[in-house]
């Protein structure tokens, strides 16, 4: 088991490759009574076309069968899994994302017989074409239900204006269409491809024993057998740099427009310290012209154009990366046209300083660091990060030697003109913003 000491945050890291290729985590937590345990598969939403293990030809499943998968794992022939957990003290959940799937439980005790449960029913699938006909209906009802949820609405409308081919582009649940078309053939295609341990990592975060919990697991997964690993080979289409849509609105019951600036990356195909450094100088980049202390927030404040619903935030992975500026507003048109400005005004005169870029980025630190006492946040991070061959522990001193150059760099990938996109949410009875 090797052991890691992050001296700056007085963490020490363990971990281990299994045989069978699973990676295993270990971050005990003084003075935590509770331990946060997840199971995670590098495989989400956008992993729609893909050669099937053990076949020699790409196949394209349906949309949505990731999120499909995850729910149906909890469901086996002996009942609920939710049901064991329950019985053991434990609140378990899980979640799917455009590049990831997630199951996950916490406990104070019984924590490692809650680990065998975790590891257990996630390593036994279980697929019926009857199972499967049911669970279309309930899928579809929390499809129907994100259909009407404004801010989903807008956030997806905001994507789908960005890309053209990529699969991002896809609601993670897929449509109501969509899943009708999954079969319980395709569920196990899917697993035996994507579920194997060498595609997967499991962390575990809080009051836990390392060397016992380590011992334990490895004992597990020594008593099950998996096919040899193989390279999973994914297919994505390529994307043009500029976006599909430069603006689309949409017409929902909202009492107060909505409005999201999108700025498609097209600087995505990079991953580890090159891909960590780059993110990080964007999100700089975007607190220091959009954050809350900045100039603009506090132009459009006055007048009225954001409220408390207002973010500014650069996200990506692998392959795709957007920065998106939004907010409630009495005025999208003129929040839009000030975001414009702020980008054009900083392009034509850079109007930060060295202390400019020290505030923010202490700012950032602080804020890290507070995350750091949330077990959940550690785990769900951990395994972003690693799942892009970046180190979450990387973070802060990363952070620390950000200069402005970078800053700046990173900033001009904002300017294209072409990759800006503007999607609206008005209410049903307005037609614009008058």
């Amino acid at each position: 088991m090797n052991e890691t000491y992050f001296n700056q945050l007085e963490e020490t890291l363990y971990h281990e490759k299994l045989p069978n290729g699973l990676n295993v985590y270990i971050l005990p937590k003084k003075g935590f009574s509770k331990t946060f345990v997840t199971f995670t598969t590098n495989y989400g939403s956008i992993d729609r076309e893909f050669i099937p293990l053990g076949k020699d030809e790409p196949v394209i499943v349906p949309d949505g069968i990731a999120h499909f998968l995850e729910h149906k794992m909890f469901e086996k022939e002996e009942g609920d899994v939710f049901q064991k957990f329950s019985e053991n003290g434990a609140s378990a959940n899980a979640f799917t994302s455009f590049t990831r799937t997630a199951y996950l439980f916490s406990s104070t005790d019984l924590v490692l017989e809650n680990t065998k449960v975790l590891l257990d029913f996630v390593q036994q699938p279980y697929f019926t074409e009857q199972t499967v006909e049911k669970e279309k209906g309930i899928i579809a009802q929390e499809i129907t239900m994100y259909d009407d949820q404004p801010d989903w609405r807008l956030y997806f409308g905001a994507i789908e204006n960005m890309y053209k081919e990529h699969p991002v582009k896809i609601d993670i649940a897929g449509t109501v269409e969509s899943i009708q078309q999954i079969t319980a053939d395709h569920l196990y295609e899917c697993y035996n491809t994507f579920y194997h341990p060498s595609n997967m990592m499991v962390f575990v975060v809080g009051a836990v024993n390392p060397e016992e919990m380590m011992t334990f697991i490895k004992k597990d997964q020594s008593s099950k057998s998996f096919e040899q690993p193989q390279e999973i080979k994914r297919f994505f289409p390529n994307e043009q740099s500029s976006v599909a849509f430069s603006e689309r609105t949409l017409q929902m019951d909202v009492q107060k427009p909505k409005v999201i600036f999108g700025i498609k990356s097209n600087n995505t195909n990079i991953s580890g310290k090159e891909m960590l450094n780059y993110e990080l100088s964007m999100q700089v980049a975007v607190e220091l012209i959009f954050g809350r202390t900045s100039l603009f927030y506090q132009d459009v404040y006055e007048k009225g154009l954001v409220d408390e619903s207002y973010s500014a935030d650069f996200s990506m992975e692998h392959g795709y990366g957007f920065t998106m500026i939004g907010s409630d507003s009495i005025d999208t048109n003129e929040l839009v046209k000030s975001i414009k400005q702020a980008i054009l005004d900083n392009s034509k005169e850079w109007k930060f300083s060295d202390e400019d870029l020290k505030r923010i980025t202490r700012k950032k630190i602080g804020f890290f660091l507070r995350a750091l006492n949330s077990i959940e946040y550690i785990a769900n991070q951990f395994t972003r990060y690693s799942f892009n061959n970046m180190n979450l522990f990387d973070v802060v001193p990363t952070l620390e030697n950000i200069t402005m150059e970078q800053v700046r760099n990173a900033f001009e990938s904002m300017q294209d003109e072409d990759a800006h996109t503007v999607f609206t949410i008005i209410p049903k009875e307005k037609k614009n913003n008058e």
